[in-house]
């Protein structure tokens, strides 16, 4: 599958890479992979990131706490700085931003810990991830921080393939815009597992491991 790389370039700068194959998620099959490991894990393509995702909240909302969700902690930390740079308004009390991750139960589920929910309840809150497929990932964080009592005022990310999940809009660096021919299938529906096909890769927001 290295073969096939291709980097795309936003037109903020931010660079991601993609993979055409037959992929599998935890939801779906896909027929792409995109690769989001160096936006979230080198210094200066995190910092790319964080400014343009920051534009999105520069001048209306009010953020308290960002939520940080597949290992996007460090372009979390550089959205609250960017945020913090141009005067977006924080409601606590030290007048700056709380950049947290919460924690998965042996369900899956999402939990805030006692020491963290401080930074849940009452708070106004952005959630990042790395990519959005289905949106159901989207989903249950955005339940898990409103059940906490946190007040959900956005929620972007490095990719998605949705425009909105529940009422909020996702708020994406890149979209199907940059990859019209993206497409994601429940596994039951796979046009590449009716023809045969096999996986090449089972894929999340970690990474990849190779199939065949």
């Amino acid at each position: 599958m290295d073969n096939n790389i291709t980097k795309l370039v936003s037109t903020t700068g931010v660079p991601i890479r993609i993979t055409p194959g037959h992929f599998s998620t935890n939801h779906s099959h896909i027929n792409y992979y995109v690769d989001t490991t160096a936006l979230k894990a080198r210094q200066s393509e995190a910092e790319q990131a964080a400014k343009a995702l920051a534009t999105r909240y520069a001048y209306d909302t009010v953020v308290d706490t960002i939520v940080c969700i597949e290992g996007t902690n460090v372009i979390g930390a550089f959205l609250a700085q960017k945020l913090s740079e141009v005067g977006v308004l924080s409601m606590n009390a030290h007048k700056t931003i709380y950049v947290i991750e919460p924690e998965y139960d042996n369900n899956g589920q999402l939990i805030f810990r006692d020491n963290t929910r401080p930074m849940i309840a009452g708070k106004n809150i952005i959630v990042l991830l790395a990519d959005v497929t289905t949106g159901r990932t989207t989903a249950r964080c955005v339940e898990a921080i409103q059940y906490y009592g946190g007040i959900v005022r956005g929620v972007c990310a490095l990719f998605s393939v949705v425009d909105q999940v529940k009422e909020f809009p996702v708020n994406a660096i890149f979209t199907r815009n940059e990859l019209a021919d993206y497409q994601a299938y429940p596994p039951a529906d796979c046009p590449y597992c009716k023809k045969g096909i096999p996986l090449d890769a089972l894929v999340n927001s970690y990474g990849f491991s190779r199939l065949r």
